[in-house]
């Protein structure tokens, strides 16, 4: 196939300069075809119909001088090659023009056949060279990824529109600054690796922590190539750099969430234990003083302590479960504002003087479904930690606003959803948190504060209540400055329901209680305390043995109080044999674990009501009262 001629359009209205150049194209090839025009308006009324490879352009014409004819033509047809014509004294004119954009020059009496040949092709290949250049930098201007070029002096020479979206300084500010006093907060290890990396092995990949122009940090994912010249010598480094914060922020909260689960495994394995311990010592405490009616008054104070630190070491428990399942209250609709208004007037009473509590709360503030008492809790152990922080005084703010989450909002935290939330915030003015500890603030045990003056379970708690809520905490802070909290909690928009005052304490008219328990300790309390207030009782010590027991009384039996965790039979299976015995039989479960999959478990098998160890007698007879199976005189 035969290749196309190309397209000159000459503007020069000298008629022998005309006559000589077409003949030296004639002469040079056949595939020159030649337009031509003496006047500048008719070369651009020419480019508005017909299209042309290259331009062939006096300076000097009839209605146009110098450089202007030139610049005129140009800003018409600034993607087209242009060779300026220019005779022998005004070659400094000629370079001005190639300054603005002029391709080639030729100067009049030296034009040859083979120079005005090579001049054309090469002011055409230029010109194509140049579009594909801008092209490519035009696609390295769409990318989201910041792109740079340094030289190995480590100052910068290229700056795409992605490093300007993702560090915020615009090309004309970065380029010829020092990469390294621009983009990190000072020189590591790892840079000076990355460095002798790329020079020996021509690339390097990595992740690296930089700042952008407003001071914030962000978190990239780095790949560095060697740039050589022709001779094959290191001429520049590319860098590639892609924004990752997000990801590692959730990455963290992801990798937190999983420590947190295994460590709750394991403390949910001790705490099972303990409340089996507890629960005969609490019991013990407190039906001792009704059995021994002549104590003294340093055994009934000895007494007292056993049933406060009993009581202690019980809720000591329940924060270790709470931080990583939380402890399953009693749950009903609450205004949050009635909360931290209790808790204000406590600080105002408690806090050293130094310290200002405010508050800033709507009068619209939407309501949550939850446990008051645990949500005092986590508001305390925020404000306690706040009041640590500020050993010097301070202002301790507490404040809370609805707000609606969004799509985004609930892929920057992976424990939030979409839709309404309150938002509670606990903020102080005080030392703030180290960064470094950031991370493992909520993690049990883990404190900085000196020994014996804190378990290191505050935050896992807020956590595990909060988490049991259905919300979630996050955290900023800077040192030297102060720390703030949120606290998220589901909004629900219904009324607050009026809350129910404790039911009065019956006795049991000698009904028939079966306790089931593995634990010789909680079967032996649990028997006496129920026995204390005229009930009868059989215990079995496993589920098989629980099964006898009820197939030779189930007339007489009127409630199996039974525990979940068992060994040969456990409670659920026990429960579905019972329920096949009789089902309309009348269970009560108990559990040192008060998981929300235990209780689900428990409901499912069939049961009436559910108590956590370790319990007290009044939540015990309490609890058998709410069933309502008890013969019981209404006028006693």
């Amino acid at each position: 196939m035969a290749e196309q001629p190309i397209q000159v359009l000459l503007v020069e209205d000298n008629p022998a300069d005309v006559r000589l150049l077409l003949e030296i194209l004639k002469e040079s090839s056949n595939r020159f075809e030649v337009t031509q025009v003496d006047r500048l308006d008719a070369a651009i009324n020419h480019l508005t119909i017909a299209s042309f490879d290259v331009i062939l352009l006096d300076l000097t014409l009839p209605d146009s001088l110098g450089l202007d004819t030139f610049l005129k033509l140009h800003q018409r047809v600034s993607a087209m090659p242009i060779v300026v014509l220019t005779g022998l004294d005004d070659e400094t004119l000629t370079l001005r023009a190639m300054q603005e954009g002029a391709q080639d020059y030729l100067v009049k009496g030296k034009v040859t056949g083979d120079l005005l040949a090579r001049s054309l092709r090469y002011a055409i290949e230029r010109q194509r060279s140049e579009q594909k250049i801008r092209e490519q930098a035009a696609l390295l201007d769409i990318t989201t990824d910041a792109m740079l070029v340094r030289d190995l002096q480590h100052n910068i020479v290229f700056w795409n529109k992605g490093a300007e979206r993702l560090y915020g300084w615009k090309s004309e500010e970065a380029i010829g600054q020092n990469v390294n006093q621009l983009l990190y907060r000072k020189p590591s290890s790892q840079l000076k690796e990355a460095v002798n990396t790329v020079l020996e092995r021509g690339e390097w990949f990595g992740e690296l922590n930089k700042i952008t122009k407003s001071g914030q940090e962000v978190i990239v994912e780095s790949r560095w190539t060697l740039v050589r010249d022709d001779a094959k010598r290191p001429k520049s480094i590319l860098t590639v750099d892609t924004d990752i914060t997000e990801k590692k922020q959730l990455e963290a909260q992801f990798f937190r969430a999983q420590r947190l689960e295994s460590i709750g495994t394991l403390a949910s394995g001790i705490a099972h234990d303990l409340n089996n311990i507890l629960t005969p010592i609490l019991a013990a405490s407190q039906l001792l003083p009704l059995k021994l009616k002549n104590l003294d008054d340093r055994s009934q104070l000895l007494l007292q302590l056993l049933e406060t630190n009993a009581k202690r070491g019980a809720d000591l428990v329940k924060q270790v479960l709470s931080f990583t399942r939380g402890v399953d209250g009693r749950r009903m609709v609450l205004q949050t504002r009635h909360l931290i208004a209790e808790i204000e007037k406590i600080l105002q009473e408690t806090f050293p003087k130094s310290i200002t509590v405010c508050t800033h709360i709507p009068k619209d503030l939407w309501t949550v479904s939850g446990d008051s008492t645990q949500l005092h809790q986590v508001l305390m152990n925020l404000c306690v930690n706040a009041r640590d922080a500020m050993l010097s005084g301070g202002l301790l703010t507490i404040s809370a606003h609805n707000q609606r989450l969004t799509e985004n909002d609930a892929r920057m935290n992976f424990e939030a959803q979409v839709g309404p939330y309150i938002v509670v915030s606990v903020a102080d003015t005080g030392m703030g948190i180290p960064t470094s500890n950031l991370e493992r603030i909520f993690e049990p045990f883990f404190t900085t504060k000196e020994l014996g003056k804190g378990t290191g379970l505050g935050l896992s708690t807020v956590v595990g209540i909060v988490k049991s809520h259905g919300g979630f905490v996050t955290v900023t802070s800077q040192e030297g400055k102060g720390t703030e909290f949120k606290v998220f909690l589901p909004a629900v928009m219904v009324r607050e329901p009026r809350s129910d005052t404790d039911p009065k304490l019956l006795k049991g008219a000698h009904s028939l209680i079966l306790v089931v328990d593995d634990e010789a300790t909680v079967r032996e309390s649990t028997r006496i305390a129920l026995e204390s207030y005229e009930y009868q009782v059989l215990t079995a010590n496993n589920g098989r043995e629980a099964i006898d027991l009820y197939a030779k009384y189930s007339q007489d039996i009127r409630l199996v109080l039974l525990d979940l965790m068992m060994p040969l039979m456990d409670g659920p299976e026990t429960i579905r044999v019972l329920k096949r015995m009789n089902p309309d039989v009348e269970i009560v479960a108990m559990s040192g674990l008060s998981s929300k999959g235990m209780i689900g478990a428990a409901a499912g098998a069939g049961v009436q009501r559910f108590l956590s160890k370790p319990f007290t007698v009044r939540e015990l007879l309490g609890t058998l009262q709410e069933v309502a199976l008890l013969n019981v005189n209404s006028d006693r």
